[in-house]
C-alpha cells in the first residue's frame, strides 16, 4: 500500500492512474477494501481521497453504506478533483444498476441539499443522452437537469448549462423548447441559458 501511495502522490493531474490503482486494490483477495476506502477519505492528500472515492463507487452497487458515505461525506470535500471522482463513482453505480432502474436514486441525489450532490449526478451522467434509457428519453434528461437552472451554487449552474449544451447538439428543438420557458429576468437562469446557447 505504501508503494501505491507514493506512486499516486507523484502525479498531480488525471484520473486514470487513480482508477488503475483502485482496480489493483479491488482485485486483491482478503483485504478490507471498504475500511481502507473510508480511511482514505480522511487523508490530507487529495489523490488518496480520490482513490477512496473511486473504491466506494466500485463497492456501492453491493454495499449501501458506500453510497451513503459518498453522498454524506465525499460531497462535502472541498477539492474539485475529488468532486470529479464522485461524479464518476455515481455514474458507475447507475451504469451497473441500469439507468432506468437508478431513476429513483438519481432523483434522490438531484434533491440533495449540498450542491455537490446534484452536481455529481449532472456531471457524472454527461453526456446524458449517450446513456441507455436517456438516449431514448432525452426529454426526461432535459427536465431533470433543468430543475437546477436557478441553483444558488454557480458551480452547479455551470454543470447544468454544460450538460444541456451537450444534449442540444443532437436535440436542439427539445432543449430550446425548455429554455424558452425560463425566466431569464433571473440572473442565475440567464447565466445558465447563455451557457446552453454558447
Amino acid at each position: 500500500m505504501e508503494a501505491l501511495i507514493r506512486e499516486l502522490i507523484q502525479k498531480a493531474h488525471g484520473f486514470r492512474h487513480i482508477m488503475e490503482a483502485g482496480n489493483r486494490l479491488m482485485s486483491g483477495s482478503g483485504e478490507d477494501i471498504f475500511g481502507k476506502a473510508v480511511a482514505l477519505l480522511d487523508d490530507e492528500r487529495y489523490q488518496l481521497r480520490m482513490l477512496g472515492t473511486y473504491l466506494l463507487g466500485q463497492l456501492s452497487v453491493n454495499e449501501p453504506a458506500a453510497l451513503a458515505i459518498l453522498k454524506g461525506k465525499v460531497a462535502a470535500d472541498p477539492n474539485w478533483r475529488v468532486q470529479e471522482m464522485l461524479a464518476k463513482a455515481f455514474d458507475y453505480h447507475c451504469r451497473i444498476t441500469g439507468y432506468q432502474a437508478a431513476l429513483p436514486l438519481i432523483g434522490e441525489w438531484l434533491s440533495g441539499k449540498h450542491p455537490n450532490i446534484p452536481r455529481a449526478v449532472i456531471e457524472g451522467l454527461r453526456i446524458w443522452t449517450a446513456r441507455p434509457y436517456f438516449r431514448d428519453h432525452p426529454d426526461r434528461a432535459i427536465t431533470l437537469i433543468s430543475a437546477h437552472r436557478a441553483a444558488e451554487s454557480k458551480y452547479l449552474r455551470k454543470s447544468v448549462g454544460n450538460a444541456l449544451r451537450d444534449i442540444r447538439k443532437k436535440h436542439r428543438q427539445l432543449v430550446d423548447a425548455e429554455t424558452a420557458l425560463w425566466d431569464v429576468a433571473n440572473t442565475r437562469v440567464a447565466y445558465v441559458r447563455k451557457l446552453v446557447e454558447k
